[in-house]
């Protein structure tokens, strides 16, 4: 087989792999050559003709041509530099030139710079302005069809790498352009405000609106005298030449102003990573970059546009002691010594153990290690938990019990090459939405096929090519019931099992329960459909599952994780690329603060505070003695305060008085404390109750890592100066340290970094050194900087180096009654971030989801007697919720659906109770009886005619390159240089 065919460019000879793209190859020779169009993550888009060249005798497209046999090639001769020149006019009798007053001159616009390198003075073909406004309609982005160089770059990106297709170009048009759905301004469409469009432009034809008029020296003018300036500049510049040279002395002065740092996102759990570009404390845009290793050139609205909370006024910017009924400002040196003051009385007076420390998902790997440092060596107390608790505890269990390490088998790459993809309780488009992307991508481009299991037929339902609504709380029992099967069968994968499993039998024998039959009555699920849902499965090589808060916060949580689990060792899909289980974490860093020690069990790296000798090495290098029993978590927490066990608690970045089930038996608990402190960026609903409030700072103020759902460590660095008094968590955790009478004595995060690398072995190799820029790494990291981005390749971590099946049980724990008949399904919404204390604070993202609102079946609906907008009361055993009706097919029967965002009289955790799952404590949230109560039968849609679920998608592949060369008035580049002769 012919490893490498010769090619010949421009006289000198290269080697290309069979196959390779003829543009990609030209570009490994650092010469220049037009290409506007071409975007290395989008591959070929064909629409622009720059990047003409001559192959064997004709003139071609490089970026449409693939290398299959030897060829010469010639980018440089008369007739392929005319048929360049050519496609360029095209390009500027579509664009205006007139850079130095135009936001995108930032030495970027690849118009500009492609223009300037060829040389080029004049323009053949004028600019022809078109007959379409601006389009300003979005909250987030603005479109200038007079800009549009129509390269179709944002359609591409739109239908085939975010795949929320949206965006095309109506060829048809005398003036094609590209339009939103069936050609309705941004804000009426179906465009969910990720900014792939935005970040993939070439040049200023689409822009964030935070740019406009910021970015450049001369920018900020009215639209009238900005015309005249351009006006002016096009007549007193004599070619393009002197018009560059001004325009790139002005955007070199950009950089003296505007700042460009590479940040980690600080919503979901992907992970993304991106360029923020600040000016003075202004937030100009957020750019992703190819390199970024979990999103490449992907975002979504809350990551791209969701940032204004940082400058928010409400930002807490002073430490805070309540005085009677009111809190003082006052210096952190009297906050601090406070602080340490009483926690040092009730320590004395009760004992260590009347201490609590909850760490959060929102601060970075280093700030949780100094946590549960502070709880341990300076109190003496394991009680330190994390939001982990309500989400992805009963994940990792099973993962423990069966896998060994609880964490996602592979990385996100691995979810896109799977052949088929499940996933399980998890509305991945608005709570994971790059991940997403991924799938969908992989789904329209290359079949994977995507089954979905859940309660809500939300965007994955739709687009999944077997979607399947099992009775809530019955995952255990289909997943187990088609294992069975698959094993009564002989289908399971005897030679990876016999190999690599442990435990076979027994858990053979523990199925006996899980009939077709029994699952049938229990799930909804037919018998047939069991059946070919299981065939599928087996037929696949490479299967991944996902799974998310519909599957853990139920009282069966951590056995549903393991079924999963057990479902993938007998069928062979771990240990190999494209498969295993992905647990999806919901906070940016809720996987890393577990990681890094913040749990009552665990120091960090899950290594357990029980184990003598790990204890012993960490007493050794703290110089302190350690408790040995397990601590509380947080539900623990909440039931030893209302015991009087529990005195004092220290929450950072928490808002557990919302997010945490059964608020008014939370919020009864605080009042109960004899002294409570609370570490965040706002006065939040916890803070409310908190005796000192200590004023933290936002990720763009600090330095750090976190680490995403695929255990990868990223770093973030500090873009902004903190507010006012405020610091960052790991400052302020060394200074009450400190004053707690220790010596902590880290100078940067890097330090704490190699402090924890030198004392877990999970991140033995960890150092900034090697995270430096948009490098990662995801654990384990062995000594050397090894990482592992594919668990299991070599084995599981047990020690005989195989799996474990791990036997379950099944008893229904909970169903409504002829009472409380209806059941309250909860979850996020893509506007939002869980109870909205960051994305509430922007106008954008308010813009488009103001309020919250309670989704109900069409039929539930006709037979309450209420309509969209009605408002309704919700009761359950715990308390009430009130909110809006919107009514939608997504949910069916007396299925309810009510997003997380809300804090107010909507806050889904006014209805929840104390039940947990079994073996984790985490909160049993989707678990919800409910009677309701009509308070008015109609009203105002909560869903607003501009918000993207009223949209109308418009799928196809990529730009439809085809209907433009179909145009009678479009002449192939090549074909008009023979013609012109």
């Amino acid at each position: 087989m012919q490893e490498h065919i010769v090619v010949t460019i421009n006289g000198s000879e290269y080697l290309a792999e069979p196959g390779q793209n003829l543009l990609d190859l030209i570009n490994t020779t650092d010469e220049f050559f037009p290409q506007i169009c071409y975007n290395e993550s989008l591959g070929p888009v064909q629409t622009c003709d720059t990047c003409m060249v001559e192959v064997d005798g004709e003139i071609i497209r490089a970026c449409g041509t693939k290398v299959t046999t030897a060829i010469e090639v010639n980018t440089v001769i008369e007739t392929t530099k005319k048929a360049q020149k050519e496609a360029l006019d095209r390009i500027l009798e579509n664009h205006e030139l007139y850079c130095t007053v135009c936001d995108y001159n930032n030495g970027t616009c690849e118009i500009h710079n492609t223009v300037a390198e060829f040389g080029l003075e004049h323009q053949s073909r004028p600019f022809q302005s078109k007959s379409y406004e601006e389009d300003h309609s979005g909250s987030f982005y603005r479109y200038d069809p007079d800009q549009c160089i129509l390269c179709g770059r944002c359609v591409e990106v739109c239908q085939d790498v975010q795949v929320n297709e949206t965006l095309l170009i109506d060829w048809e048009r005398e003036q094609p352009r590209v339009i939103w759905d069936n050609d309705v301004p941004i804000d009426q469409s179906s465009c969910v405000s990720c900014g792939q469009c935005v970040t993939v432009c070439p040049c200023n034809a689409l822009m964030e609106k935070p740019m406009l008029g910021e970015a450049g020296f001369m920018t900020d003018q009215s639209p009238g005298l900005l015309r005249s300036m351009i006006d002016l500049t096009k007549k007193t510049e004599s070619g393009y030449g002197p018009l560059f040279a001004i325009s790139d002395t002005e955007a070199s002065m950009r950089e003296e102003r505007i700042e460009k740092t590479k940040t980690v996102c600080t919503y979901c759990g992907v992970g993304c990573t991106f360029d923020v570009w600040t000016k003075d404390r202004k937030i100009l845009k957020v750019e992703p970059q190819k390199d970024s290793p979990a999103n490449g050139i992907s975002s979504c609205i809350k990551g791209k546009f969701g940032w204004d909370y940082v400058n928010s006024e409400e930002r807490l910017t002073q430490p805070l002691i309540r005085k009677d009924d009111h809190f003082v400002e006052v210096e952190w040196e009297e906050a601090l010594t406070y602080v340490a003051k009483r926690f040092n009385e009730i320590k004395a007076e009760k004992g260590a153990d009347a201490l609590g420390f909850i760490s959060s998902s929102k601060a970075t790997n280093e700030e949780s290690y100094l946590m549960q440092k502070l709880s341990r060596q300076i109190i003496g107390t394991n009680n330190v938990d994390n939001c982990s608790r309500y989400c992805q505890a009963p994940a990792t269990k099973g993962l423990f019990r069966t896998v060994g390490h609880g964490g996602d088998s592979g990385s996100i790459d691995d979810i896109a090459e799977a052949e088929m993809v499940i996933t399980i309780g998890s509305n991945t488009a608005e709570s994971h939405p790059v991940l997403a992307s991924r799938i969908k991508r992989s789904q329209k481009l290359f079949g994977q096929k995507l089954f979905v299991f859940d309660l809500r037929k939300h965007e994955m339902g739709q687009r999944a090519d077997r979607f399947v609504q099992p009775k809530s709380g019955t995952d255990l029992v289909w997943l187990s019931a088609i294992t069975k099967y698959i094993i009564d069968q002989g289908l399971e994968n005897h030679t990876f099992i016999d190999k690599w499993v442990n435990g076979f039998d027994e858990y053979k024998e523990s199925l006996n329960k899980f009939t077709l039959e029994y699952a049938e009555e229990l799930t909804g699920i037919s018998r047939e459909e069991l059946i070919e849902i299981a065939t599928e499965i087996v037929n696949v090589e490479r299967l991944a599952i996902c799974w998310a808060m519909g599957v853990t916060q139920h009282q069966l949580g951590s056995d549903t994780s393991t079924a999963i689990s057990n479902l993938l060792l007998i069928t062979g899909n771990y240990m190999r690329n494209g498969t295993g289980a992905y647990p999806l974490r919901g906070h940016n860093n809720v996987q890393g603060c577990s990681d890094f020690g913040s749990m009552p069990n665990f120091f960090p790296g899950y290594e357990e505070v029980a184990d003598e000798a790990v204890r012993k090495r960490y007493e050794k290098a703290w110089n302190a003695e350690l408790p040995e029993a397990p601590g509380k978590d947080n539900h623990e927490m909440i039931k030893a305060i209302h015991e009087g066990e529990l005195n004092s608690l220290f929450v950072i970045g928490e808002d557990t008085g919302i997010v945490d089930a059964n608020i008014n038996y939370v919020t009864a608990a605080f009042e109960k404390l004899d002294f409570f402190v609370v570490q965040d960026l706002f006065l939040t609903h916890t803070a409310q109750y908190a005796d000192v409030i200590l004023p933290a700072v936002p990720s763009l103020e600090k330095d750090g890592t976190f680490t995403n759902t695929e255990r990868r460590i990223q770093r973030l660095y500090k873009a902004l100066e903190p507010v006012g008094e405020s610091k960052p968590d790991w400052v302020i955790l060394q200074e009450l340290a400190n004053a707690l009478g220790h010596d902590w004595s880290y100078f940067h995060p890097s330090e704490i970094m190699d402090e924890s690398a030198s004392l877990a072995p999970l991140f033995a190799g960890v150092s900034y050194d090697l995270l430096e820029g948009y490098n990662s790494l995801q654990w384990p990291v062995a000594a050397d900087g090894t990482d592992t981005p594919l668990l299991f390749s070599d084995g599981f971590p047990f020690e005989d180096n195989k799996a474990k099946l791990y036997p379950l049980h099944y008893q229904l724990m909970y169903d409504t009654n002829d009472e409380y008949d209806l059941h309250v399904n909860n979850g996020r919404v893509l506007e939002h971030f869980h109870e909205g204390n960051m994305t509430f604070k922007s106008p954008g993202l308010l813009r488009e989801m103001p309020t919250s609102f309670i989704e109900i079946s069409p039929e539930l609906a006709e037979e309450r007697g209420i309509k969209e907008g009605a408002e309704i009361k919700l009761i359950s055993e715990a308390g009430e919720a009130t909110g809006i009706v919107h009514v939608t097919d997504r949910v069916s029967g007396k299925e309810l659906y009510l997003p997380l965002n809300s804090n107010g009289k909507s806050a889904v955790n006014y209805l929840t109770d104390n039940r947990v799952d079994k073996d984790t404590n985490t909160p049993a949230y989707k678990e919800i009886a409910v009677k309701m109560e009509v308070i008015k039968k109609k009203g105002k849609s909560p869903l607003l005619g501009h918000n993207h679920r009223r949209g109308n998608r418009q799928p196809q592949i990529g730009v439809l390159v085809e209907n433009k060369w179909d145009r009678k008035d479009y002449i192939f580049p090549g074909n008009q240089v023979k013609q012109d002769g």
